[in-house]
């Protein structure tokens, strides 16, 4: 067995783990998410006691677990769990881990797998104002997007490009690193997705082919249809970007980021459609 330290002292630990639905530490060296990175993850915001945007976590797990062929616990049980994990806390982050459970050596999945899901409870950061007010200062990464239809859009556990990117800078001054793929289109952040502003209608990457179909995204792209903005799912490059009217980026525990500057570059937060951004934040963080 492999234990799950949880040391309460240091900020960015656990503050609860649960395995399969009992609290616990600790999990099978044999467990072939460990072994292979064979499974799935969602990071849900907690806000009030309750998860937000969870409909569309659910949504994106279901997806993911057929893509990969890796049986779906009970969702109410699921939910079930995930309540009691987050008992007593009012804020905080869950973070579901689903792998396709133990197995023998080699890379064939067992016919009959018996899966595992792994809950964490972390405390929520304090949001920096800044980051919404005065927007956030990005950059570009050098280590490229993988590029896999099969596996994109969907959160699988093999992170190790964007794990590679983020270790590029540590300034804390910058917030998130944009990648491209390997023909120079821009896929979107290491935990983000893009959005481009031209003034009149959004356009952010496609993730058929590289990139996260993120949760946000679907709501940013979902809201802004009902504000009467065209929002068109197209390639973008860096010269794109350098011509837009503003920038902003989404996930899950953010919301939004507006960009203020990129790679230099510098972006009028006041061009921005602050009325979309607005009601991205407010259903973000709205549980559901």
């Amino acid at each position: 067995m492999v234990s799950i330290q949880n040391t309460p002292a240091a900020g960015s630990d656990p503050l609860r783990v649960f395995i399969d639905g009992r609290e616990c530490n600790c999990i099978a060296v044999t467990e072939r998410g460990l072994h292979y990175g064979d499974g799935l993850f969602e990071t849900v915001l907690l806000r009030h006691g309750r998860l937000c945007q969870w409909q569309r976590h659910c949504n994106r797990l279901i997806h993911g677990a057929q893509r990969l062929g890796i049986p779906m616990p009970d969702i109410a049980q699921l939910v079930a769990e995930m309540t009691e994990i987050a008992h007593g806390s009012e804020n905080g982050i869950l973070k579901l881990i689903l792998t396709r459970g133990s197995g023998g050596r080699g890379y064939r999945p067992p016919p009959a797998p018996t899966p595992h899901r792994l809950l964490f409870l972390y405390p929520l950061p304090p949001a920096p104002a800044q980051s919404w007010q005065t927007g956030v200062i990005v950059r570009y990464c050098h280590t490229p997007a993988s590029v896999n239809p099969a596996l994109a859009g969907i959160k699988h556990l093999n992170r190790l490009d964007a794990v590679l990117a983020r270790r590029e800078w540590s300034d804390p001054t910058i917030s998130e690193g944009l990648m491209c793929d390997a023909l120079g289109n821009v896929i979107g952040g290491t935990m983000t997705n893009l959005f481009v502003w031209d003034g009149e209608r959004l356009r952010t990457p496609p993730v058929n082919r590289s990139g996260i179909t993120g949760t946000r995204r679907a709501l940013t792209i979902e809201l802004a249809a009902k504000f009467g903005i065209d929002c068109i799912e197209s390639a973008l490059t860096p010269t794109d970007l350098e011509c837009a009217t503003g920038l902003f980026l989404t996930n899950a525990i953010n919301g939004v980021w507006p960009v203020r500057d990129l790679a230099g570059q510098h972006y009028a937060l006041e061009a921005l459609p602050w009325s979309l951004l607005n009601a991205i934040v407010l259903a973000s963080h709205t549980p559901d």
